[in-house]
């Protein structure tokens, strides 16, 4: 896999080590078990697999490189390049100006945009609409244009569907740029719906099967669905792709369960007719990140922290993953680790951030889960181990214990 050129400060000497080791002895990625720390009073327990994905290395290469080719020029990202706050706050640093908010509010006038600017493309990629927006104003868009390849591989397949009558079914978050992305790209050529979860697809399915009135389904999926959309004639031949940072077993459980429903109507005879299988859509990346947090919850833990963006959605959905398990923490940074006794945090069911007394677990020895999400850069969960290995003196120096892995491990 291609390797990239990335910032020497978002790198990491303690987690780069770790992921070296695993590379080395598993290089297929078939071992989603995890890494055990061990300091003597505490131990820390890493996914096989976190940080920075292929298409986030991607998008932050060519950020920089839009940086260091334009001295002077002024330069814009559509939006939030990643959702991480010090990846993006870096890149404003060095006077990149965003032209949008996460949901699509200007944040400066189009009109002030000329020519000569530049302006990037997110890894999330853009609409349609947005891109002709920008190319008409003569900017060329594809110089800088980061959005992920796994992302245009789903806008590839929903082409295909489209192209063949299929309605695309986009299992996404509405408001999320990725979803809105796809769907913009989904409806250039055929139906397209969206879906949040398995609640929104059983009320599609009642449609499907006619068990609710089709006059209702307007108000129920308002906004959701292209231009046009006609349920009597666009629910009769479907498939199913998704945001690409969904939970994989969730895109696959709409999948299976819609296709069922499909059955129970037409029949296995004719179930090719009426449903595709889309499988190849999930993000590789986030599957082996999900992947990876379940094999780590296998070897059980007091507790966990999440680091990432806020707004992150992969990120939220690895915090889903831990808190069926253990105590579970999303946080930004190191900073969020106010104390030894509290811990301000991202709840993500009540969309607030909250403080914690007491978090740290009160065996004599705990197990506490480090992981992150795919925006997040390794540096920071460095600083997050060094934070949490403060409150535990007396535990064994870092070079000594990444020593003693390695040498276990090459044996």
């Amino acid at each position: 896999m291609k390797t990239f050129d990335i910032p020497t400060f978002y790198r990491s000497p303690i987690i780069g080590r770790v992921k070296n080791v695993r590379k080395t002895d598993d290089p297929r990625k078939k071992d989603f078990s995890p890494t055990i720390l061990d300091f003597g009073n505490v131990s820390i327990v890493l996914a096989r697999h976190f940080g920075f994905c292929y298409g986030v290395e991607n998008a932050i290469e060519i950020s920089y490189k839009a940086l260091a080719e334009n001295p002077g020029k002024r330069i814009h990202l559509l939006s939030q390049m990643i959702h991480n706050q010090a990846v993006n706050a870096d890149l404003q640093d060095r006077g990149i100006r965003f032209l949008m908010d996460t949901y699509g509010n200007e944040l400066m006038p189009f009109d002030a945009l000329t020519k000569e600017d530049i302006v990037i493309i997110p890894a999330f990629g853009t609409t349609v609409e947005m891109e002709k927006r920008i190319t008409d104003l003569g900017i060329e868009v594809q110089r800088y244009n980061t959005t992920c390849p796994f992302v245009e591989k789903v806008w590839k397949r929903s082409s295909a569907l489209g192209k063949n009558d299929h309605t695309i079914v986009i299992h996404g978050k509405p408001k999320h740029e990725e979803t809105r992305a796809t769907f913009s790209h989904a409806k250039e050529n055929g139906a397209a719906i969206v879906v949040e979860n398995m609640a929104d697809t059983e009320l599609l399915a009642a449609y499907i099967s006619g068990k609710r009135p089709l006059s209702s389904f307007n108000e129920d999926f308002k906004g959701r669905t292209s231009e046009g959309f006609d349920p009597a004639i666009h629910l009769t031949k479907i498939g199913v792709v998704n945001q690409t940072t969904m939970l994989a077993s969730d895109t696959q459980g709409i999948a299976d369960f819609l296709k069922n429903v499909m059955l129970d109507k037409y029949g296995e005879g004719k179930i090719k007719l009426h449903f595709a299988d889309t499988r190849d859509t999930l993000c590789y990346a986030t599957n082996d990140n999900q992947q990876a947090t379940i094999g780590l919850l296998e070897e059980g833990a007091d507790m966990a922290l999440v680091v990432g963006g806020y707004n992150s959605s992969n990120t939220s959905h690895l915090v889903e993953l831990c808190e069926e398990k253990m105590p579970t923490y999303f946080i930004q940074s190191e900073e969020e680790v106010l104390s030894m006794s509290e811990i301000r945090h991202f709840d993500i069911h009540s969309k607030e951030v909250v403080q914690h007394v007491g978090f740290l677990p009160e065996t004599e020895k705990p197990k506490i889960v480090v992981t992150s999400g795919a925006s997040c850069p390794d540096s920071i969960v460095d600083r997050v181990i060094q934070r949490i290995l403060e409150f535990y003196p007396g535990s064994k120096a870092i070079d000594e214990v990444l020593a003693t892995f390695e040498k276990r491990e090459a044996n």
